[in-house]
């Protein structure tokens, strides 16, 4: 495809330097898994002779805030990391995250949808890896007249990926490296996207969605592992397809295990679980909260 995003210039080795990322939400208050997953990157790039960087995904730019960004950077600073400036902000990138759906686009892999979340869930038949209900396909086949009319319109409408199609063109193996920690060892990993139904790439309220966001981004900022949450494993299959459509690298990819709570529940923001700013006020040793974290790391 055309899409050819200015890629971070190649070294002379055969493999580029190991490029890592923490790229959390600032939707909320970093909590203990937060820190441990950004801990773990932070530590095995620097075991791999890699870079670290920090990425802030905010393209929800209703619940993340600025206040939010600062918070979460003063919580990881207090943790001891460090990481290169500057730190890519999504929501200064609407561009980048433009030009690789107009590339979708224009090889007739994305279709408008008009459809509400309520008229999907009642008429959905089955749900998506992350217990969402799967898109039942109504605007795919609406006529291209009839579509256009209803933009121009100013009718509310994300773009879908149309996986069928997606799946067709999409040459060569679907596959991921997937890494194992501690011994570092690798193992091929076959993507399964078609269970993901027609993803929105696109949202309504803003120009990109997470799945396409976070491939052009790694993409942009030549990452080569992501080590990220057990919770978005299932995500890498639609990222690998994203990756093979529009000619970009695929990366590494180790998914850690979750930090729970005592009930066995993960740690999570929507859950309230309990913010690293809380476990400061509580008048807690950032030595003991080190060493809890690197008592859970693989090394």
């Amino acid at each position: 495809m055309a899409y050819a995003p200015a890629m971070p210039p190649a070294t002379p080795d055969a493999r580029p330097r190991p490029v890592l990322r923490f790229a959390p939400s600032p939707n909320g208050r970093l909590h203990l898994g937060h820190a441990y997953s950004a801990l773990l990157n932070a530590r095995l790039a620097e075991r791999m002779g890699g870079r670290f960087l920090l990425r802030i995904e905010d393209i929800d730019t209703t619940r993340c805030t600025d206040a939010l960004t600062e918070a979460m950077l003063e919580d990881l600073r207090w943790l001891g990391l460090r990481w290169e400036e500057p730190v890519r902000r999504q929501s200064q990138h609407w561009e980048d995250y433009r030009a690789a759906a107009q590339t979708l686009r224009q090889h007739g892999l994305l279709y408008p949808c008009f459809c509400s979340r309520s008229y999907i869930a009642a008429r959905s038949e089955g749900t998506d890896p992350d217990g969402a209900p799967l898109y039942p396909g109504t605007c795919r086949a609406l006529p291209e007249a009839e579509a256009q009319a209803r933009i121009a319109q100013g009718e509310p409408h994300a773009w879908r990926l149309h996986m069928a199609r997606a799946m067709a063109v999409a040459t060569g193996p679907l596959v991921y490296t997937r890494l194992h920690l501690p011994e570092m060892t690798e193992e091929p990993v076959p993507c399964h996207p078609a269970r993901w139904g027609d993803a929105v790439l696109v949202r309504k309220e803003t120009p990109t969605s997470y799945h396409l966001s976070v491939v052009v981004d790694d993409a942009l900022q030549g990452i080569t592992h992501i080590v990220r949450g057990a919770d978005l494993e299932a995500a890498t299959d639609v990222h690998v397809l994203l990756q093979t459509l529009l000619g970009l690298p695929t990366p590494y990819y180790h998914h850690h295990p979750l930090l729970t709570d005592e009930a066995g529940e993960k740690l999570s923001k929507s859950r309230g679980s309990k913010a690293l700013s809380d476990v400061r006020r509580c008048g807690t040793a950032l030595q003991d909260v080190q060493s809890v974290l690197r008592a859970l790391l693989p090394w």
